[in-house]
């Protein structure tokens, strides 16, 4: 299997969830082992991706230094981990990525509309050779090795529209974009006035996230899934783990995770060369793996 960028460049405006400003995001093909590459235009700074670029994990995934950040990488990331690209330029213009309707499945668009190339190298992935864990008080993560790529998400919400839900998927890029790129943010009506205090969620609207009040969802068209807040738990986590550079083969599991927990699962996975092993695909001899990008 052969590493993936985009055929051509390809770009959108968008509005930034938190900060409220359009956003311009610019997709660039990048040559064999260059990476996942962000890049703020507007400071002229370079941001490879990896855990130990991550400085917050409050209420979205940013990476960055003083220097510079972008924030509200995961929905974007979920995207490029299911469409197996390996290298990317991610060009924006000011310090979060367009929020889009508060999915993935926008970006799933921009990336069909640029098309993917196939590179002369292998496709490398982590594989996981050692269950790790990170639990606070009854919340965990974990990852455990498998033979194919899996997320099982649970969640238990004092809500009565959300309450216990759990999604169980099986990685695949169709089993994505049919059944988890859709699945939008969410967040509390309640919660909204003290976010924006804070500077945050100054973007949200019912038309990039699906808004809640103490009974029911406040959006007209309601839920795209049944349990579309466990799946977007799973889009979320799917794009924390890409966090690393690279697909993962392995089995996520999850009760209440956070990108907190998820940024933590990933340094203490990569911090043990035990835990792990990078591998070409090819070497895996495991064909339904390789299958799954189709």
């Amino acid at each position: 299997m052969q590493q993936r960028t985009i055929k051509k460049p390809i770009e959108v405006v968008g509005i930034g969830l938190h900060k409220g400003s359009p956003i311009k995001l610019r997709l660039e093909p990048l040559d064999v082992n260059s990476g996942i590459v962000f890049y703020r235009e507007d400071l002229a700074l370079n941001i490879p991706l990896s855990p130990s670029a991550v400085i917050d994990t409050r209420m979205a995934t940013v990476i960055g230094s003083d220097k510079g950040y972008i924030s509200t990488i995961e929905h974007f990331l979920s995207a490029v981990y299911a469409y197996g690209i390996d290298n990317l330029r991610v060009v924006v213009n000011g310090d979060e990525m367009p929020i889009m309707d508060g999915s993935s499945i926008s970006f799933c668009l921009l990336l069909d509309e640029a098309g993917i190339e196939m590179q002369e190298a292998s496709k490398k992935i982590i594989r996981v050779k050692k269950s790790v864990e990170i639990q606070e008080g009854d919340k965990f993560v974990r990852l455990t090795p498998h033979t194919q790529a899996q997320f099982d998400f649970k969640i238990n919400f004092d809500h009565p529209v959300i309450g216990e839900q759990e999604e169980k998927f099986s990685f695949s890029t169709q089993n994505f974009i049919e059944n988890i790129a859709r699945a939008r943010t969410f967040g509390f009506a309640k919660d909204i006035q003290y976010l924006q205090s804070q500077n945050l969620a100054l973007g949200a609207t019912l038309q990039n996230a699906i808004g809640l009040d103490d009974n029911k969802v406040l959006n007209p068209e309601g839920l795209r899934f049944e349990n579309e807040f466990a799946r977007h738990k799973v889009l979320d986590a799917m794009g924390d783990m890409m966090v690393t550079g690279y697909n993962i083969l392995a089995k996520y599991e999850s009760f209440a995770g956070s990108h907190h927990l998820n940024h933590k699962l990933t340094r203490e996975l990569l911090s043990k060369s035990e835990n792990y092993d990078l591998v070409a695909v090819e070497e895996l001899q495991n064909r339904e793996f390789a299958k799954s990008f189709a």
